[in-house]
């Protein structure tokens, strides 16, 4: 792009034609924000499909559809969204979002991991990179911005941000792998750090569709926000990344310590945390979602000596800061809380127990954990210890490892999670099929599979064959 302004008009219609255009306007591209634009539209009617499209000079864009929320506390008889993350380019092509644009889908649910920073070869798929990055290492603001530009210009991908309305929150890749706050990966605090978290949060801005509100200020950046949909659901997006304390214990999978328990860390930060409970306290919707990126359950991993390991990078590195919201949920009777969540690169469906410590403490919430798009390959159905893990923890009832998205369909009586894989990202064109389903039925957080009466007890997915991965 050249370095001065460009006048971009937009216009929204009725219709794919463009026959019935019911507003239009004109923004200016600024090459501050790297030429693009962020039109927030009044007055459009609620819960209806629009058209919209932009036009710059002598081009015209690709037509993207959307569709408006019903209106707040609408009584809405069902709605059904995909969520998704973790796409790293050269792990595999984005086949996952071609199939989610050829579903029927109210919305899409994006929980990070959007770009991945490393330089090409840097971070090599089991089954080996079918695709490069097109840069050594992202460090700068223009280096941000090209590598949004390489993931953008993959057409699953936009066929996907065109097809529908996406919700989106970022985790860690976006800037760097595993960073807290204004801690890198390896290493304390320094400006070298911020910078760079700075220009990563403005390529993010540039890039995503996000209202202004989340226009970011330096290095700092408000992207935790609170959606509603008429009265079935209200979405609660997080922001895990920018304002926890520093992974316990030097970050990995470690032995829970003292620090792992202490009650003053924080993953979401005090402010964020209060105006969750806050939320959470005051919804009126029957559904309450926790969109966001880390493993939200106890998850523990066989260790030496029969001490189990967990990931101090995600809730189980912040036990005190999962407490106080399992806890609050649990008092206040929030109604049918689910958690959505991303990173691990495996399907996973969870009950979030009143205390992890008694297995036969109940259940409070529910979480569904989503697979990535292409990070880690190929995959496959299970690992070496998928019977193990499952055994070792009873509140998890699935797991798979094959790359994918996953279904959500809502009413006001139940919610059904569809685990929809590929066989391989590999190579483009692969099929998808629904793994597994969960019902959740109101009221009731426990998990059953799609088919079962809800009396059943026995809820898990076991592998009928053990491999390992590809």
């Amino acid at each position: 792009m050249p370095g001065g302004e460009v006048s971009v008009r937009w216009e929204v219609a009725n219709d794919e034609s463009f026959r019935r255009v019911i507003q239009e306007g004109a923004e200016t591209a600024r090459p501050e924000l790297a030429h693009s634009i962020h039109v927030e539209v009044d007055g459009l009617e609620p819960g209806r499909e629009y058209f919209y499209r932009f036009k710059a000079g002598s081009e015209i864009s690709p037509i993207g559809r959307t569709k408006t929320a019903p209106a707040a506390g609408a009584s809405i008889s069902e709605m059904t969204f995909a969520f998704a993350s973790c796409q790293q380019y050269e792990h595999g092509y984005f086949t996952a979002y071609r199939r989610m644009a050829e579903e029927d889908l109210d919305f899409v649910v994006h929980l990070g991991d959007y770009i991945y920073e490393y330089g090409t070869l840097e971070d090599v798929a089991p089954n080996g990179n079918v695709r490069a990055h097109n840069s050594p290492r992202v460090r700068t603001l223009e280096d941000f911005r090209d590598r949004y530009a390489l993931y953008r210009s993959d057409e699953d991908l936009r066929a996907a941000h065109a097809a529908f309305p996406w919700i989106l929150t970022w985790d860690d890749h976006e800037a760097e792998n595993n960073y807290a706050d204004e801690f890198p990966e390896n290493g304390p605090k320094s400006d070298a750090f911020v910078q760079r978290r700075t220009d990563a949060y403005q390529a993010y801005y540039e890039h995503m569709p996000l209202r202004r509100s989340s226009m970011p200020q330096g290095p700092n950046a408000t992207i935790y926000r609170r959606l509603s949909y008429g009265g079935l659901a209200e979405f609660n997006v997080l922001d895990t990344r920018q304002y926890r304390d520093n992974q316990a214990d030097g970050d990995g999978k470690k032995p829970p310590t003292p620090e792992t328990r202490d009650s003053d860390r924080t993953l979401l930060g005090e402010e964020q945390e209060r105006w969750l409970l806050d939320g959470l306290a005051s919804s009126g919707g029957r559904w309450n979602v926790l969109a966001q990126q880390v493993f939200f359950a106890r998850s523990d991993k066989p260790g030496t000596f029969g001490v189990p390991l967990r990931d101090m990078d995600a809730w189980d590195g912040y036990d005190g800061s999962r407490d106080r919201i399992v806890d609050f949920m649990a008092r206040r009777s929030v109604e049918n809380p689910v958690v959505l969540t991303g990173n691990v690169h495996a399907n996973w469906a969870n009950e979030i127990l009143a205390d992890f410590d008694d297995p036969d403490s109940p259940a409070i919430a529910t979480e569904f954990v989503g697979t990535s798009i292409t990070s880690i390959g190929d995959g496959a159905d299970v690992q070496p210890d998928t019977a193990k893990t499952l055994a070792d923890n009873s509140y998890i009832k699935f797991f798979n490892d094959r790359r994918g998205y996953v279904r959500c369909r809502l009413t006001p009586d139940s919610w059904q999670t569809d685990y929809r894989v590929l066989p391989y990202v590999s190579e483009p064109g692969a099929p998808v099929i629904t793994r597994a389903s969960f019902v959740v039925e109101n009221g009731d957080p426990r998990l059953r599979m799609a088919g079962e009466e809800p009396e059943a007890t026995d809820t898990r997915v076991s592998p009928e064959v053990e491999t390992s991965r590809i």
